[in-house]
């Protein structure tokens, strides 16, 4: 397992500053040789302000030293704002080596809060995962060597650091259904939050917990294989067979009985195998040939 959040972060003050007309060299364009600095120019009066203040101070403080923040009151730096051609507040500047590179007016929802400080700290050559992408990878290799309960823990480590981390979740559950847990793995799945439930990665990781379900509940193959070529047209063994083999890691071949099922009778069991095969699909990367192959077959059966 990798250990995170192990390094000393930099103190929020360190970070997070008030900046007025005598700071300013020092703490923007000076401190932005090292790292890029957000100028908030901001007032006490204004609404928005008051919310996008605190949202820009969290993703800041979470970036832990990647990038800084310079806070700027308009009322009593009237100067600087007009140098920076401050018509209305709040209006945001990202500066790095000195020079403003990029920025925006109003207020913005949090998402786009959060993709633009990560735009900053990438345009200064900063890693705006704070490490995270690193693990993440770490634990993927972890997985694909057998290793489950490790890769499952540094899975978890990194949903504490970052609980919008859509590979997290689809690895920890990946994790679990390594460990024979599909229990677990529906658990960390419910909790993805909904703002990132509908990613690619989280329905392929609910297809694999399906298939893995269909699995623990698969007939012996020996059995299965004898029963259909017993009688070819029983389509519920055919079926049977498929979630075997696939149970079996013989996915080909199990996507081959299921588009023989397809071709034989498209309408059985309300279409059982189309899904079946969209759910192994989804299971395995876009690119996989399996993947590519087995859509191409089924188009051409459906366009026929």
């Amino acid at each position: 397992m990798i250990e995170l959040g192990g390094g000393a972060a930099a103190p929020v003050g360190d970070l997070i500053k008030d900046v007025n007309e005598d700071t300013f060299m020092q703490d923007v364009v000076d401190a932005s040789q090292e790292v890029p600095v957000i100028v908030d120019f901001w007032a006490p009066w204004c609404g928005p302000c008051k919310t996008l203040g605190p949202a820009l101070e969290a993703e800041v403080t979470a970036a832990k030293g990647a990038v800084k923040m310079a806070k700027i009151d308009v009322d009593q730096n009237q100067m600087i704002a007009g140098q920076m051609q401050v018509q209305s507040i709040p209006a945001v500047f990202a500066f790095y080596k000195g020079q403003p590179i990029d920025g925006f007016q109003g207020a913005l929802p949090p998402s786009e809060i959060k993709a633009f400080v990560e735009r900053v700290i990438e345009a200064g050559g900063g890693d705006a995962s704070g490490g995270l992408d690193d693990a993440i990878e770490a634990a993927a290799v972890m997985l694909e060597e057998g290793d489950a309960s490790d890769a499952a823990q540094t899975f978890a480590a990194i949903l504490e650091e970052d609980d919008q981390c859509v590979a997290a979740y689809a690895g920890l559950a990946r994790s679990h259904l390594a460990m024979d847990e599909a229990d677990q793995a529906e658990a960390v799945l419910n909790g993805v939050p909904a703002e990132i439930s509908g990613d690619a990665m989280i329905e392929a990781a609910f297809a694999q917990l399906e298939l893995a379900r269909q699995a623990a509940q698969a007939g012996p193959l020996a059995e299965l294989t004898a029963a259909v070529e017993a009688n070819p047209d029983d389509l519920q063994a055919r079926f049977d067979l498929a979630t075997a083999l696939n149970a079996n890691n013989q996915t080909q071949d199990a996507v081959d009985v299921l588009l023989e099922i397809f071709r034989r009778d498209r309408e059985w069991n309300d279409g059982a195998a189309k899904t079946q095969l969209f759910t192994i699909f989804d299971a395995i990367k876009p690119e996989d040939p399996i993947v590519l192959n087995g859509r191409r077959k089924l188009s051409s059966m459906i366009f026929v």
